[in-house]
């Protein structure tokens, strides 16, 4: 409990929704950025490592080129918005709070378009389905 206690005090962290009090490590916790965050100051975070929470919305499924199952969607939270994109099956849906754990591009070309503001998910998990183990 002391080392918990001198962690926070050590590396404060922003505080989380009411949602995300079950969170699974505290060395996660710590990365934690707010989408306000990464809107503000894209710059600062552009090909890194992000881990972010939000609602899920406009879900799209699709499939890449190689014929693999990929999807996107919004993630929002008061603050703003962020497109997530990934390779897989959805495991979340519409409406669903999240953890996303990826790459934030802040800006991407695609053909003649480009998508700003993106993460490359590499987990999506509903933050319904954490280890119950942790929540404490």
């Amino acid at each position: 409990m002391r080392l918990t206690v001198l962690f926070l005090l050590l590396f404060p962290i922003a505080p989380l929704p009411a949602a995300f009090h079950g969170f699974a490590s505290l060395a996660e916790a710590a990365g934690l950025i707010e989408i306000a965050e990464l809107l503000t100051h894209p710059e600062l975070y552009d090909h890194q490592d992000v881990v972010v929470t939000g609602k899920v919305m406009n879900v799209q499924l699709a499939t890449n080129r190689q014929g693999q199952p990929a999807y996107g969607f919004l993630l929002q939270d008061p603050a703003g918005t962020l497109k997530v994109v990934s390779l897989g099956q959805l495991e979340v849906h519409e409406g669903d709070q999240v953890i996303v754990e990826g790459v934030f591009s802040r800006l991407r070309q695609v053909g003649r378009t480009i998508v700003y503001n993106e993460i490359k998910a590499l987990s999506v998990k509903p933050l319904t389905r954490l280890n119950p183990d942790f929540v404490g």
